[in-house]
């Protein structure tokens, strides 16, 4: 039986594919045939055919390669919107944005992942140049590298979901902080 989307018209799938990598920069080949609902092979040809004519490049990082559209983004908001295309990577980089400079044990009961699990997206996160790592006695801390309104700006452009839902946890955070200001405040007249 054949696949939906391979009856699609050549154009047509590559122009799908070439407006989903433009509105959903860092996406990868198994994202794209589920959400345009087309056949592997069909995506595969494409994505390659649009790279060999320059207007879209990768990135390939473990398993996964990542689309971008040409020209669009400087080679470290390619690596930024790479981690954030994670979903662990992207928790954990949040978590930094918001407990400044935490431990990897800190980072590991957050997440409630394993000491590895942490220590591999962290290496990445290093690698990417995406934080830096403070030695503090014995401890190492993270924190991130360059100016979180570069963070926010890619969330907001091409996360949103995902920045509505941080936003909300920022505002419940700030809130919790007065809160807490205001009654040592109280404690103290």
């Amino acid at each position: 039986m054949e696949d939906e989307g391979s009856q699609q018209p050549e154009g047509n799938a590559t122009n799908k594919i070439l407006d989903f990598i433009q509105e959903n920069p860092s996406c990868h080949l198994r994202r794209i045939k589920k959400e345009l609902d087309l056949a592997m092979g069909t995506v595969q040809y494409q994505l390659d055919k649009l790279e060999k004519a320059g207007r879209i490049t990768s990135q390939k990082h473990g398993l996964h390669k990542y689309y971008f559209a040409v020209g669009l983004f400087e080679e470290n908001e390619k690596q930024l919107l790479e981690v954030l295309s994670n979903e662990t990577a992207r928790e954990i980089l949040m978590f930094i944005v918001e407990q400044k400079n935490p431990s990897q044990t800190e980072i590991g009961k957050h997440m409630e992942i394993s000491a590895a699990s942490v220590t591999w997206h962290i290496k990445r996160l290093k690698d990417s140049r995406i934080i830096d790592e403070i030695r503090e006695g014995k401890f190492k801390r993270y924190k991130l590298r360059g100016d979180s309104k570069q963070v926010v700006a890619m969330l907001k452009n091409f996360y949103p979901s995902i920045w509505d839902k941080w936003s909300n946890r920022l505002a419940e955070m700030f809130l919790s902080m007065s809160n807490q200001a205001a009654e040592k405040g109280g404690e103290e007249l």
